[in-house]
Order: C-alpha cells, then sequence, then structure tokens
C-alpha cells in the first residue's frame, strides 16, 4: 500500500507552469485503485486549494459540486478554474518526535501512525522523518517514497528515544522531500510536544517556508499539562496557516482514532484552483474559501488561509 508524510498536525498550492505536470480533475471510476491521475491545467500561477468541508456536527461533507463554493483573495471574489471531489493519491510526510520527553510514548505513537497509515488511499506515497537532536529519515537510503506497510512500520521503529528536539529542521526536511513527490496533493503529519531546543533553523523560517508550499500540515501535540517543553501554539500555527488541523488528544490513546480521523479527511478534501489576478506587487495573499448547499445546513469549510505569491509568476505573468 502506497503512503505519504505524517507529521502531527495540514492547504494552498502556487504552482508554476514549469513545476508541475498536467493531470485533469475528473470524478474517480467507482474502483480508485484502477482509476488514472487527473489532469491540473496550468498557467505561470495557479493557486490549488486542499479544502475540507465538515457539517454543525464534524461531519465530513462529500458530493458538493463547483458551484457550492466561493473563493475570495484579499476579498476580491475567485472564478473557480479548477475543481475535483476524488480520492486522489496524496504525497504524505510523517514526522514523528523521538527527542527524550518521547520515550513512554513512542508505543502508542507509532501504534496510530500505523492506524494512519492502513485508513490512508492505498495509491498515497509516504515517507518517515524521526527526529531529536538530528533528523533521520526512517526508509532506506535508496527509497525515497513507500507504499509498503513494513517498510513504513519499520520506518517508524528504526529511531530511539533521546536527546533534545529540533522541530523547526525536521519541518523543513520535511517539506523538501515531499517536493520530491509525484504527487500534486501534499500533506503532512507531525507528531510532537511542539517544542524545538536544539535546531539551526527557527520559526520564522518555518513560517515563511510553509507559505510557499504546497502541504497541508497537521499536527497533534503529544505532551504532559506540566511539559516545560510543550508549545501547542507552534504546532497550532503551523496547521492553521497550511489550512490542516491542529489535535491535542486529552489521553494518549485517543492518539489512534485522531490518526484515523486525519486519514480520512485527507481522502475526503476536495481540489479547488484558480488564477489570482495581479493588481499589485503584494506577495502576501490571504484567502477565504466558504460552501453552501440549501440542502446541507451550515457548512465549515477549512483550507489554506494565507500564500506567498511566486516572484517569478509575477515577473513571467507581466512580462507577458
Amino acid at each position: 500500500m502506497k503512503r505519504g508524510i505524517l507529521i502531527a498536525g495540514s492547504g494552498l498550492v502556487l504552482f508554476s507552469a514549469a513545476a508541475y505536470r498536467a493531470v485533469a480533475l475528473q470524478d474517480p471510476p467507482p474502483t480508485p485503485p484502477q482509476e488514472k491521475e487527473f489532469v491540473i491545467s496550468t498557467t505561470s500561477r495557479l493557486v490549488l486549494l486542499d479544502v475540507s468541508v465538515k457539517d454543525n456536527a464534524g461531519g465530513f461533507v462529500a458530493n458538493l459540486t463547483k458551484d457550492n463554493f466561493k473563493v475570495t483573495e484579499d476579498g476580491k471574489p475567485q472564478e473557480i478554474t479548477q475543481f475535483a471531489n476524488a480520492d486522489i493519491p496524496v504525497t504524505i510526510g510523517i514526522l514523528v518526535d523521538e527527542s527524550g520527553s518521547m520515550r513512554s510514548k513512542k508505543p502508542e505513537v507509532i501504534t496510530a501512525a500505523l492506524g494512519f497509515i492502513s485508513a490512508s488511499n492505498p495509491l498515497d506515497e509516504m515517507f518517515v522523518l524521526n527526529f531529536n537532536e538530528k533528523v533521520k529519515r526512517g526508509l532506506p537510503d535508496t527509497i525515497i517514497f513507500s507504499d509498503d506497510t513494513k517498510q513504513l512500520r519499520a520506518a517508524l521503529w528504526s529511531g530511539a528515544p533521546e536527546g533534545r528536539t529540533a522541530l523547526y529542521d525536521a519541518i523543513l526536511a520535511g517539506l523538501k522531500q515531499l517536493d520530491m513527490g509525484r504527487k500534486d496533493k501534499k500533506t503532512l503529519v507531525v507528531i510532537s510536544d511542539g517544542g524545538d531546543n536544539v535546531s539551526s533553523a527557527n520559526f520564522k523560517d518555518v513560517m515563511s517556508r510553509v507559505l510557499q508550499s504546497a502541504a497541508t500540515i497537521y499536527t497533534i501535540g503529544v505532551y504532559e499539562n506540566d511539559d516545560p517543553d510543550k508549545n501547542p501554539d507552534v504546532l497550532r500555527k503551523l496547521a492553521q496557516v497550511s489550512g490542516g488541523e491542529f489535535y491535542t488528544p486529552p489521553k494518549l490513546e485517543e492518539i489512534v482514532p485522531i490518526c484515523r480521523k486525519i486519514a480520512k479527511e485527507i481522502r475526503t478534501r476536495y481540489t479547488i484552483g484558480y488564477i489570482p489576478q495581479l493588481e499589485s506587487n503584494r506577495k502576501l495573499r490571504h484567502i477565504k474559501v466558504t460552501a453552501a448547499a440549501p440542502d446541507r445546513g451550515k457548512l465549515i469549510a477549512r483550507t489554506r488561509s494565507t500564500y506567498l505569491m511566486n516572484e517569478d509568476a509575477q515577473t513571467a505573468d507581466r512580462t507577458k
């Protein structure tokens, strides 16, 4: 089974014409494992959003159409040019905190990560990064991604909890490896206490990279209330900006159903694309997506809230 990247804690994506291949946005046939990859028609700038929709009770809402959505950028309506509601394979990275404070939690964390893998699309491509003072690839050096459950299980068990925490370095490494993936949708799942006390990068570096990336980030805060290293604000901000969700299980055993819930959400998210207008040199853009259906009650759409316009895309379009 193919799997992607998990980081406890995932969007919008700005595509450049040279960076992404075409794939057609179509509803999948009845047997998803046999479906062909869809094509995304790109220009020098295309904002591609990964959108989750829930009802008032928190249930996932499926089978909406493009007409059920409205998108604004910096308060201005945008025309939706790309749309899909298929269970599309994703590149996924699983980032697991293996600092000394996580030693007693490792069995439950790995069980939860394996639950995520088993509940994901079998065509996903996945990788594992274990991090403490250093960031280590869980898979063998010759394997960048895997869909093999045994390989991914071995990757999760490969590290030993010890030392301090390089969370920021791990996230940057995860985003870099995501860019190597063949799938157009990218997700990180980060499992950590949110603390960082040894990274060479800082939070500002990480947020800048997240704003430029295609990744949706889900974060899971695993810590005790009196844990001096915990930093839930970091995990919350990473998820909020990227369009993911931040979870704080009150009990460690609740991490397993949370990971399965994340896997289900990834498989039911909508893909919405639009081409933003270039009316200024403003790089930082703010997005809002709303969903409405008369017979579905109040709907809550969640996606990336902010992104950085690619400077090359701005320049290319203005010189046409």
